[in-house]
């Protein structure tokens, strides 16, 4: 499995009587977790105790988009049947120490940034629309609107599918990667086949190829001007190990497992 950024000693797992979760070594200074099948049905309600159970929780109804919330505009409500509702969108930037924000995947990239000066994070689900609409540097953007500087912000894409299982049809390859290149599609198909991180590689179905997203937004955070010291990469494909974690492509099942990260005071 070659990813760009990807080293297993930034990554390690953490026990708890109820199983592991893993965690990223660039938010060693955050409570954070990329939560694993171990922990199947639980809500970011009851994950957080496992980061810290006095840390506010904010979470969304995802949809796939490029929609980012900051904590106080996220809503979480009762229906007429008592059934929560929540917000619509695929990100949640916090705005004071002790939030807690959470993104749910299963195959989807899960991404969590932290501000290393501010202490202010983000958890983004991006799967391939959220890719395709920029959900991530749409998030660098705003952060900098609210303060950032660019060499502060740390990147942890935690497990998801790998592009090598992961067959798509070309017009969606090409919705994704026309994001990180430039010019017809012929010439966009061929610059993802000779990138240097695998962003693309044939398939020997016609129409198809196989697409690593995790890559194509590790490509994005570095045309935006990040260095390749403040991202981080999962070793660990979805749907490739299924004794740590739910792939809907591999068992067309919706289940999920969470990310989540909280923020603090700063420095």
């Amino acid at each position: 499995m070659a990813y760009s950024s990807s080293n297993h000693s930034q990554w390690q797992w953490k026990s708890t009587p109820d199983g592991e979760f893993l965690t990223c070594e660039l938010l060693k200074d955050w409570c954070h977790g990329f939560f694993s099948v171990d922990f199947a049905g639980q809500s970011p309600f009851l994950l957080n105790k496992y980061l810290d159970e006095s840390a506010q929780v904010f979470r969304l109804k995802q949809i796939h988009s490029n929609i980012l919330f900051s904590t106080s505009a996220v809503e979480i409500n009762k229906d007429e049947q008592g059934n929560m509702t929540y917000s619509q969108g695929d990100g949640i930037i916090t705005e004071k120490a002790g939030e807690s924000v959470w993104v749910a995947s299963a195959d989807c990239t899960p991404v969590l940034i932290a501000d290393h000066t501010l202490g202010k994070v983000c958890a983004i689900h991006s799967g391939w629309r959220g890719t395709a609409a920029n959900i991530v540097p749409d998030a660098i953007a705003l952060f900098d609107k609210l303060g950032s500087k660019k060499e502060d912000l740390l990147f942890a894409l935690g497990p998801a599918i790998n592009g090598e299982v992961y067959q798509v049809d070309i017009p969606v390859a090409l919705k994704v990667l026309s994001t990180i290149f430039e010019g017809a599609e012929q010439e966009i198909l061929e610059q993802g086949y000779n990138s240097p991180h695998k962003v693309i590689l044939a398939d020997e179905q016609e129409g198809k190829v196989r697409l690593d997203v995790t890559q194509v937004i590790y490509a994005q955070i570095r045309q935006k001007g990040m260095d390749k010291e403040q991202i981080a990469i999962a070793p660990y494909c979805t749907y490739q190990t299924p004794e740590r974690f739910f792939s809907y492509r591999r068992t067309h099942q919706k289940n999920v497992q969470w990310s989540g990260i909280i923020s603090h005071s700063g420095r």
